[in-house]
């Protein structure tokens, strides 16, 4: 690596690799430029000065594949091209660790906007906020349309006993990073067990849905759905759950998080769910669950994050605030698991 390359990409060794798999396809030297703020996996937007590519692979010194399948994620964009979920165009997938020092893929770059903050979408105005929720609902029913088998996705997951499965990860996690007491954590937890639905027709699930996951263009239209890391085959009342526990989320003032969803014009939850079933078809009776098992989930990545804080493996400003947004998200998963619907 050179001193201007970033780190975990070695230009060089990527240049090689390209011309070798994709004659052609770089023209001139190339730069890299790290995209801020994700969480996760590692991303670069790469340049020849002519056009633009992005790259992924894990964070750096990561040694459980299996957390941060490059695979996965390149498998299910190249599903979904030409469907009409918006994904990137995938150019290439390096499972060949001595290349970059890890596995990674190449797709092209998509022009777009993660709206993240209110105010970012207060200078849309409510109408255009409004439009561009409705489109986010929209193109999850679009997802959850696609049929697996006719794009190549049909052994993509396990559906059967998906929400099973997902209660077991998330207690284990939850168990994998106690350091303190958790009013209501296991009650939250045996209730969901307690009454776990009867799944509906699979689909591919996202994992992750929501607003700042996606890029919107200047005409206010979703130009790509990012961050399939934990795409799978499984319960899709599970995004839509994810997708409205994130917006409610937003109005409680935590911190740390997005809050786009209460920005002027941004629907209710009354208002998401009507169009995600007159859209969809599906029978929303026990989206309560869905929401509740939400609720849980991000309980439990806050608190790892805290944890992980109190351990001193996390640096950063505002890590010492986590801890406080996990009781709020556990009384409220406990509070819509009760609620009737």
């Amino acid at each position: 690596m050179t001193p201007t390359d970033p780190p975990g990409l070695d230009l060089g060794r990527l240049r090689t690799h390209l011309d070798r798999e994709r004659p052609g396809l770089v023209s001139g030297a190339l730069t890299a430029d790290v995209v801020q703020g994700g969480r996760s996996n590692l991303t670069y937007i790469v340049s020849d000065g002519t056009r633009r590519w992005v790259v992924r692979r894990p964070p750096l010194g990561h040694v459980l594949p299996t957390a941060h399948d490059m695979r996965r994620e390149f498998r299910v964009m190249s599903g979904l091209s030409g469907t009409p979920v918006p994904v990137p165009e995938t150019v290439l997938l390096c499972e060949d660790a001595d290349v970059l020092g890890a596995q990674f893929y190449v797709m092209e770059y998509v022009e777009g906007t993660p709206y993240r903050m209110a105010e970012e979408l207060e200078k849309l105005g409510p109408e255009r906020t409004r439009a561009l929720a409705d489109s986010l609902v929209d193109t999850l029913v679009d997802l959850h349309s696609v049929d697996p088998e006719a794009v190549g996705l049909g052994d993509f997951g396990r559906p059967e006993g998906f929400l099973e499965r997902q209660l077991r990860r998330w207690k284990k996690q939850l168990d994998g990073s106690r350091s303190r007491d958790l009013p209501g954590a296991d009650e939250l937890h045996a209730g969901l067990a307690a009454a776990i639905p009867v799944s509906g027709t699979p689909s591919i699930v996202h994992g992750d849905y929501r607003l700042d996951n996606v890029l919107v263009d200047g005409e206010d239209r979703i130009t790509a759905v990012l961050d399939w890391e934990m795409s799978t085959l499984g319960d899709p009342l599970t995004d839509l759950g994810l997708m409205i526990t994130y917006a409610q989320r937003d109005q409680m003032s935590l911190p740390m998080v997005s809050n786009a969803s209460a920005a002027a014009g941004y629907p209710g939850t009354d208002e998401v769910i009507a169009r995600y079933a007159q859209r969809s078809g599906r029978d929303l009776s026990a989206l309560n669950w869905y929401i509740g098992f939400a609720y849980f989930k991000l309980a439990v990545i806050l608190e790892g994050i805290y944890f992980r804080y109190q351990q001193g493996q996390t640096v950063g400003t505002g890590f010492d605030q986590i801890g406080a947004a996990v009781a709020p998200l556990i009384a409220q998963g406990t509070k819509t698991l009760t609620e009737e619907k």
